[in-house]
């Protein structure tokens, strides 16, 4: 039963990540890859908030499976992360690529690290 947990979060998840990125991207039209940051910056926010649910007893491990590995595994991208940034640098945008790097990996950590201390004031 687990696994119908995990595909049914992952149907709802991948989905949401392509039309975020595509919403996203038709509001900046930009060469930086605003969608799949939006994305990844926002799945690391559910994440650190079912994480720190979780570690306080307020979620359950279903709900870890459904939202934590089907949604946010599905809606979170790091192999497309990493081919906009390989992108960005065989076009001769290197700043943009390293931007790309540091502000997502900066940006999820943060939201992870907020996600948690928001879990932990809300249930703790």
């Amino acid at each position: 039963m687990n696994w119908l947990l995990v595909i049914v979060g992952g149907m709802v998840g991948a989905p949401l990540r392509y039309l975020t990125d595509r919403a996203v991207q038709a509001r900046h039209d930009a060469l930086f890859p605003w969608g799949t940051f939006a994305v990844n910056v926002t799945g690391c926010l559910v994440l650190g908030l079912l994480t720190g649910a979780a570690a306080e007893g307020a979620a359950s491990s279903q709900l870890q499976l459904l939202l934590g590995t089907g949604l946010c595994g599905a809606l979170t991208t790091y192999s497309t992360f990493s081919y906009e940034t390989l992108r960005l640098a065989e076009e001769g945008a290197r700043m943009f690529a390293v931007a790309n790097v540091v502000a997502s990996v900066a940006a999820g950590l943060g939201a992870a690290f907020t996600g948690t201390a928001l879990a932990r004031a809300l249930w703790g």
